[in-house]
């Protein structure tokens, strides 16, 4: 399938509930969002694993394009976390002897050591994307942690510079998304939520490396920000501490959410250039939000945003939360989507 071409097409952030017979919810509760291996959350043995992670990718595809979502991912169901999975697979790190990080909550994370030169070893999410793409009937999108985001999650030993460290991993990321445009996949993201709980180092250097990691590579491409799963994080900012900064990357798309925070949308009149993937499902909200709930959240954003330049998705984190009620929030991202495209097209 290619890219939509209707109005108000939906996508979702990245990741979709992995099943419980799949993974040890109370373990990954335990783990907060791993930095390092976690590899205890899986429920099936090593030698069964990868095909059992690859009945559950296809179980989540299902789920996403029944509730009738137009760009689909693979639900990072291979993932212990959204930045591990590629994170750890690159040349230059410690990941057995590690070391700590402090996070925005203000405690020690355990993360993996910088001690040599980072490189991409080869292919990570490669097979991934093919997988998808043989499985999927609609448009499709697949993530990639970002490089300022990768930058901030190691304890770095080997660099004098910071900025050197996030363009090594910006250098990497983009040969990943290069790697990964070339199977055909529609849409490609980082993912950047750091650039929010650093914002000063952000300035310096996070646009920089993220515009390295999008070089040469074919649109449509997405920055991702948020401020932190709604499961986890509860009082969020109405605002985001960089977003402006973002009109200045080459990502075509800017992915926000703002239903859970309760976002002032009028922020989005300085990203008038790109299109706006905007999070109209509060994942901290145990109910489903009804087709017209969504509705007047995509209306609200319509009030600061073309519509050709909308793109209705939910908050992030929907990996937190039970299958049954994802599946019935994305149900509703897409019917209360199709109420306004209506409206605007008779």
């Amino acid at each position: 399938m290619t890219y939509p071409t209707h109005l108000l097409p939906t996508t979702v952030v990245g990741s979709y509930p992995q099943p419980d017979w799949l993974v040890d919810r109370g373990a990954l509760e335990q783990h907060g969002v791993p930095r390092v291996h976690a590899r205890d959350i899986w429920r099936i043995p090593p030698a069964h694993l990868q095909q059992a992670q690859d009945d559950a990718t296809v179980v989540a595809i299902g789920e996403m394009e029944r509730a009738g979502i137009d760009i689909v991912s693979d639900g990072e169901i291979r993932r212990e976390s959204y930045s591990n999975y590629f994170g750890l697979a690159l040349d230059g790190l410690d990941t057995v002897n590690i070391g700590s990080v402090i996070g925005a909550n203000g405690r020690a994370t355990p993360v993996a050591r910088v001690v040599g030169t980072i490189r991409r070893k080869g292919p990570v999410e490669r097979r991934d994307a093919e997988f998808l793409m043989r499985h999927a009937t609609r448009a499709t999108k697949i993530t990639v942690p970002g490089p300022f985001t990768l930058s901030q999650q190691v304890q770095n030993e080997f660099y004098a510079d910071e900025a050197e460290l996030a363009m090594d991993l910006a250098a990497a990321v983009n040969e990943e998304l290069r790697e990964l445009k070339a199977t055909g996949v529609d849409v490609v993201q980082i993912d950047e939520p750091w650039v929010r709980a650093a914002p000063d180092k952000a300035a310096r250097y996070g646009v920089a490396a993220m515009n390295c990691a999008l070089d040469g590579v074919p649109g449509p491409t997405v920055v991702h920000i948020c401020l932190g799963y709604g499961h986890l994080v509860r009082n969020k900012p109405s605002g985001y501490a960089f977003l402006p900064q973002l009109a200045e990357s080459i990502a075509q798309q800017i992915s926000i959410e703002a239903a859970q925070p309760r976002l002032d949308l009028g922020v989005l009149g300085e990203l008038s250039q790109k299109t706006i993937l905007l999070g109209v499902l509060d994942l901290a909200d145990p109910a489903v939000e009804t087709a017209e709930q969504v509705a007047d959240r995509i209306r609200r954003g319509l009030e600061h945003v073309a519509p050709e330049r909308l793109v209705p998705a939910p908050d992030c984190g929907m990996k937190y939360l039970p299958r049954d009620r994802a599946f019935g929030k994305l149900k509703a991202l897409a019917d209360g989507a199709a109420i306004v495209r209506r409206e605007l097209t008779g």
